[in-house]
């Protein structure tokens, strides 16, 4: 599986997505700056988490509009499959390429712990490794991720099977709505999520949890 990560000036999980992309797909991932205007062929694009811009204006607002994006996005619709990791997440909302919004954290504070997820849909590229149903441990290091959609786009990104993943057994950090933790845009190409399966992909991180997320992309570019 071929895969690029997109690197913006305040990214700081940039190096945990190679690591995470290396050790399981193995091979390197390319690293492409935001001012560039190609995306080099990949099976997979990610956009890493961090603090793009500082997080000026509203947290990925300015990372959205880099040049990069622009071709994103046409990757997006010709159907190349992209993950949006916490900072990531915020700058796909923000570039449309995703519905809703990611606000302040509820508490109106920066939230570090470890949460429970429950993968709601296991039928899609980034989550088939899964059961349906099953509970799984992930990090999450965020301050702006309170998902928030409309009450007509809340209906239809339910009712189309979008919502991929919720926090589970109460352990929502942020207020998001519905529990809402990852979301895919209507064609179930594109992935935005707040926390950070990279970040437990191996026994040395203390579990392998989030590899499972990776492991389901990679199978389906087998």
């Amino acid at each position: 599986m071929k895969t690029a990560v997109i690197v913006f000036p305040g990214s700081n999980r940039d190096r945990d997505m190679f690591h995470a992309l290396e050790l399981i797909t193995g091979t390197r991932p390319a690293s492409v700056w935001h001012t560039e205007t190609s995306l080099p062929d990949a099976d997979l694009v990610i956009v890493p988490g961090g603090f793009s811009y500082g997080d000026y204006l509203r947290s990925g607002a300015i990372a959205a509009r880099s040049p990069i994006l622009k071709e994103l996005v046409k990757k997006a619709d010709q159907g190349v499959k992209v993950l949006g990791v916490c900072n990531g997440f915020q700058i796909l909302t923000e570039a449309g390429l995703l519905p809703g919004a990611l606000m302040r954290n509820a508490g109106l504070k920066f939230v570090c712990r470890e949460i429970e997820l429950e993968t709601v849909n296991n039928a899609t590229s980034f989550s088939n490794a899964y059961q349906k149903g099953q509970v799984w441990r992930c990090p999450t290091a965020h301050h702006d991720g309170n998902y928030f959609a409309d009450a007509e786009t809340l209906k239809s990104i339910e009712d189309n099977g979008q919502v991929v993943f919720r926090y589970a057994n109460g352990t929502n950090p942020n207020g998001s709505i519905n529990n809402i933790a990852g979301v895919t845009n209507a064609k179930g190409n594109v992935l935005g999520m707040m926390p950070h399966p990279e970040n437990l992909i191996e026994d040395l991180n203390g579990g392998t949890d989030g590899r499972l997320l990776f492991e389901s992309l990679l199978a389906q570019a087998a």
